[in-house]
């Protein structure tokens, strides 16, 4: 399975802004955009006149980077949201905000995207009683996930059921903090969405 391997911080410091991919290390002040927020690269700290162009490519890459997904993977998401109802960047947000691996983080069991798609492909959760390794599922409301019998003895597992009970979660889940559990009481709407995004540079720049 394809998936980013290089160094995290880089993708925040190309971007501007921090995209809070490693959890608390992102904000206890060891942050490298922190020390240093200028663009990677030998030219990273000169002034760069950005065009239209540009700034389309930097919003898309930055939601795609903030959501840990790939390019195919984006573009897939990006055709699914123009065939819905409704205004197409919101529904690219709203299918990004259904991922699996993005409940999971925002339900409080895990630090970051990242570590909740690897807790996810290593089979601690379940959907609806069933034990689940694809990060990439969409939830719909009504599901359940939880975390697998099996691995609530983990020292990890403890740790992060320790995060959840001070997680504020969005509305549009309830958090079950005694059974390890989450549920989808209705889909995320697009004041859900806990970041900065202009998804109308997103449209436009797969609508050229």
């Amino acid at each position: 399975m394809a998936r980013y391997t290089g160094p995290n911080c880089k993708m925040c410091r190309r971007e501007g802004c921090k995209l809070y991919l490693k959890g608390e290390r992102c904000t206890n002040g060891k942050c490298a955009f922190d020390h240093r927020s200028t663009a990677p690269g030998q030219h990273g700290t000169a002034r760069k006149k950005v065009g239209e162009y540009g700034k389309q490519l930097r919003e898309k890459q930055k939601a795609r980077r903030y959501y840990g997904v790939l390019e195919g993977q984006f573009k897939h998401y990006y055709e699914m949201a123009e065939k819905m109802e409704g205004i197409t960047g919101e529904n690219l947000l709203v299918l990004l905000e259904r991922r699996l691996d993005n409940v999971v983080y925002r339900m409080g069991m895990a630090a970051s995207r990242k570590e909740a798609r690897q807790l996810v492909l290593h089979a601690h959760f379940t959907l609806n009683g069933k034990k689940v390794t694809i990060p990439s599922i969409l939830v719909k409301a009504g599901d359940v996930i939880a975390v697998k019998e099996s691995s609530k003895e983990s020292t990890k597992i403890k740790a992060l059921a320790e995060q959840m009970a001070t997680t504020t979660t969005p509305k549009w889940l309830e958090n079950d903090v005694a059974n390890l559990a989450t549920k989808v009481v209705a889909l995320p709407a697009r004041d859900d969405i806990d970041f900065e995004f202009n998804e109308q540079l997103i449209v436009e720049l797969y609508s050229k």
